[in-house]
């Protein structure tokens, strides 16, 4: 385990729970502009975004989940998924990239703790190969991942494909 500042980063491991909040963290990763009225919990079952979660601990599956140290309970996490054939995710570029899921709860958000999360992921094994990730256009975080090497690969009127290649290992 990895301790910054009050928090402690350990890897996602395989159990009910951890599956558990990584759905949580799914629909805390679901980006709404300012103002718009929060999305019904239910939508993460869609299977477009169900399959960045569902059955947790398959062959690849990688991710990191952050605690606060003070009230141990988790407030973040960072995960990666190989995402092919009908089961392609937003951020697909190819069979051998994974994508990026990554969410904060909103009262963390702000003090770093994305940054130590992405900071722990590519560092990690996991996190040398190359990695993608959808984002909408207007999200603040497109300048964090840009600062991890992100590179927009393309992009539509609501969202960018972004990819960071492994060649990268810190932030700038």
């Amino acid at each position: 385990m990895a301790k910054t500042m009050a928090w402690i980063i350990r890897a996602l491991k395989d159990e009910d729970e951890d599956e558990a909040f990584l759905w949580e963290m799914l629909y805390q990763a679901l980006y709404l502009p300012e103002g718009q009225a929060p999305l019904p919990r239910k939508v993460i079952h869609l299977p477009e975004l169900a399959r960045y979660v569902q059955d947790w601990g398959s062959d690849g599956d990688c991710g990191f989940m952050v605690i606060d140290s003070l009230t141990g309970k988790p407030i973040g996490a960072v995960w990666l998924r190989l995402l092919t054939g009908n089961n392609k995710g937003y951020g697909y570029i190819d069979d051998y990239t994974p994508e990026l899921g990554i969410a904060v709860f909103p009262e963390y958000r702000g003090q770093g703790v994305g940054t130590q999360l992405l900071t722990h992921l590519v560092e990690s094994p996991c996190g040398q190969s190359p990695i993608s990730l959808s984002v909408s256009i207007d999200n603040p975080a497109v300048r964090l991942y840009e600062r991890f090497g992100f590179n927009i690969i393309s992009r539509s009127d609501e969202s960018l494909l972004m990819k960071r290649d492994c060649k990268i290992l810190k932030p700038n």
